[in-house]
């Protein structure tokens, strides 16, 4: 896999680049700056481009809109934003599209399951930081549908918008594969998402997270 990184923290970007090569991927550019990481991608036209949303020149959301700038230009490649910061207003858009990926940083320490997100966003899914999730969960208003939703339902939910399969879910929960299904059949119901194809409907119920 083919990937460009963009990371204003030489330290970070660094440390990330020699991690991606030493699993066997090719890093093609590296960009300090949202300008250059455009650039970058534009030149390259990599499998996957891993951003910071944090970058120069305003050190504010530079990162997430030049995400939004990459997807426009390159609607088939995949896109994972790292944070230490939760930020939803381009992510929303992002997630919706697919080939989308929303981590927190300290996720890439833990490299297995990092480099598993990292494929799965190249080979279309999607991959949704729990931690952001469930702090997006926390800041629901009252009058929202995910209040209707269990515990195990919101368990259930959040592996969803890690982009896990109702098998991988299972795995991870210590579940039946049927019963799975049973959850995620509730969680469209209680979404009122119980009509349509079941990949847009799974979009739409992560979607359902992020918005406020």
């Amino acid at each position: 896999m083919r990937i460009v990184i963009g990371e204003d923290s030489a330290l970070f970007r660094e440390g990330l680049s020699r991690l991606l090569s030493e699993a066997g991927h090719e890093v093609a550019a590296l960009a300090g700056d949202a300008g250059t990481l455009v650039e970058a991608v534009d030149r390259e036209r990599p499998d996957l481009a891993i951003i910071d949303i944090r970058m120069p020149p305003d050190h504010t959301d530079d990162g997430a809109r030049a995400a939004r700038r990459v997807r426009a230009a390159h609607p088939g490649m995949g896109i994972v934003l790292l944070s230490q910061h939760i930020e939803s207003r381009h992510s929303v858009e992002l997630v919706a599209a697919g080939r989308f990926g929303y981590l927190l940083k300290d996720r890439v320490f833990d490299v297995d399951d990092f480099l598993d997100a990292l494929r799965r966003v190249a080979c279309g899914g999607s991959a949704l930081d729990p931690e952001v999730v469930e702090r997006l969960i926390k800041a629901t208003r009252h009058d929202d549908p995910l209040l209707a939703l269990t515990p195990r339902e919101r368990e259930v939910l959040a592996l969803m918008a890690e982009g896990r399969t109702n098998v991988g879910i299972a795995r991870r929960l210590w579940l039946t594969e049927r019963t799975v299904e049973t959850h995620v059949g509730n969680i469209l119901t209680k979404l009122g998402l119980a009509d349509g194809k079941e990949d847009h409907r799974r979009v739409l119920a992560v979607l359902a997270y992020l918005r406020r």
